[in-house]
């Protein structure tokens, strides 16, 4: 559940580079992300795990915005469990000691994360496009939550088939000099087949699951405010707009830098035998941090789940007869 690794031939054993070398065996930068890791997975089981609490038994009906949000906590908490497996090993001098199976299936789980995550923020922000923007095709769809879960669905499906090859390759690689088996920090140049096969997996990941869905997510945001602005709902409109500030920042912090990165140190690695493995690496400390910040989507786009979490953290607002009326307002306009 690693990096895109420096990808290497079978036949070349340790012809890797001073970088990644050196990277192996810096102890303080492996401790400093490991701790990242640490805080990031408390963090992520606290606030996914009262999030799922709230979603899933505290918030109704279940309107596709929540079986949107049940599906993004879902795939955070995943990452939540994966992530000791991911300090253990880094704190062990990446060598990985519970086989290739496993680290097979927890690099899966990591890159499903975040490409489900950014599918599901898309969902999510077409679902606020459709419901202000277009009320009344809104209100007039008797199937949306039906839709909402066939979109998980094929979510999934779309991660999953773009993916596959990590599912079929062994992903760990014995670097004898250093006496360590890596899990998805050296990967065999042959997981696919010929340099355009890696052209058309790369493509997928960066355009098709990155690039595409934070292109529509940033219009449908746009629109919303656009919209919003033209009204005289000022409560609503602002927390539309933090809700959108909020999965900006999940894009461009969390999840650009790890693609980008992805992209150019793949590409350098594949015709140029150069390395960004470094600021690679780190980039994954930021995308990991998506999972913590996915909570604050839940309060600004759900007007149930915030009077939950309120009640539950005895911050029920004493706020004027007005404030609630706007609450009750936004549910015609959201579908929340």
């Amino acid at each position: 559940m690693k990096d895109h690794p420096n990808m290497m031939p079978n036949s070349t054993r340790t012809q890797l580079d001073n970088a990644t070398l050196s990277l192996f065996q810096n102890v303080p930068t492996s401790v400093a992300i490991s701790v990242v890791y640490m805080l990031v997975t408390v963090i992520n089981l606290t606030g996914n795990g009262m999030s799922i609490w709230l979603l899933l038994f505290r918030t109704s009906p279940k309107t596709p915005s929540i079986i949107f949000m049940i599906n993004l906590t879902l795939t955070d908490l995943a990452l939540g469990t994966a992530l000791p497996f991911q300090i253990t090993y880094q704190l062990q001098g990446y060598d990985w000691t519970l086989g290739s199976n496993m680290c097979s299936f927890l690099t899966m789980v990591f890159y499903t994360n975040m490409y489900c995550s950014i599918l599901t923020m898309m969902a999510i922000g077409i679902d606020r496009y459709l419901g202000i923007v277009k009320p009344m095709a809104f209100r007039k769809n008797r199937r949306r939550k039906s839709i909402a879960v066939v979109s998980c669905l094929l979510m999934w499906c779309l991660v999953l088939g773009v993916l596959y090859p990590l599912m079929t390759t062994d992903l760990t690689y014995d670097i004898p000099e250093l006496k360590i088996i890596t899990c998805f920090d050296v990967l065999k140049k042959n997981m696919l087949p010929s340099v355009a096969a890696w052209a058309s997996f790369l493509f997928s990941l960066v355009f098709v699951l990155f690039f595409f869905p934070f292109c529509v997510t940033i219009f449908c945001y746009v629109s919303v405010i656009r919209k919003l602005s033209s009204d005289s709902k000022t409560a609503q409109k602002k927390r539309v707009i933090r809700l959108a500030v909020v999965v900006l920042i999940v894009f461009v912090v969390c999840f650009a830098p790890n693609n980008i990165l992805l992209l150019l140190h793949s590409v350098f690695r594949l015709f140029y035998d150069k390395s960004l493995y470094m600021a690679y690496k780190l980039s994954l400390c930021f995308s990991c941090l998506n999972s913590c910040l996915d909570p604050f989507i839940y309060y600004f786009a759900s007007k149930d789940f915030r009077m939950k979490l309120r009640q539950i953290m005895n911050l029920q607002s004493t706020s004027s007869a007005d404030s609630m009326k706007m609450e009750n307002k936004e549910t015609l306009y959201s579908g929340q």
